[in-house]
């Protein structure tokens, strides 16, 4: 009974492609939200924490790339891995910057307290490996 239920909801869910598709743009989509507060309200104070590890502030621009601009390139599949890999690494040090020292903690709801930047994390990995699937608009060095 379990392997027929089983074979029946694979034969309707064996999509990866579509899979790929909503990771991507999911992921891309979240993470505009924080690029188009940042494009709203400057990243001034991501240049004051940046200063404030003994790290030159310009580097705050950067966000623009890992949070408009990669998010941007991966929800069109374009350059998918690369740009994945561009939010790994912004997700990586924006977690340091603003987040250090809070590794072990949870939240009032026992939640891990960085769970939502390893969910964005994770999520550029998995976009990274997996690749943008059928569902893009660069396809084989051309444009499809």
């Amino acid at each position: 009974m379990f392997t027929s239920i089983n074979n029946g909801f694979s034969r309707f869910a064996d999509t990866p492609d579509f899979g790929k598709l909503l990771l991507r743009v999911s992921l891309g989509a979240l993470l505009l939200f924080h690029g188009f507060f940042k494009m709203q309200h400057g990243v001034g104070w991501i240049a004051r924490l940046l200063e404030g590890h003994g790290l030159p502030g310009f580097i705050a621009y950067g966000a623009y790339i890992g949070e408009v601009l990669a998010p941007a390139m991966i929800v069109l599949g374009l350059l998918t891995r690369p740009a994945a890999l561009v939010i790994a690494i912004n997700l990586v040090v924006a977690t340091l910057l603003a987040k250090s020292g809070v590794f072990w903690d949870r939240t009032a709801v026992g939640a891990w307290a960085l769970e939502v930047e390893a969910l964005y994390l994770f999520g550029a990995l998995a976009v990274m490996f997996l690749g943008a699937g059928r569902y893009t608009l660069v396809r084989d060095g051309s444009l499809t």
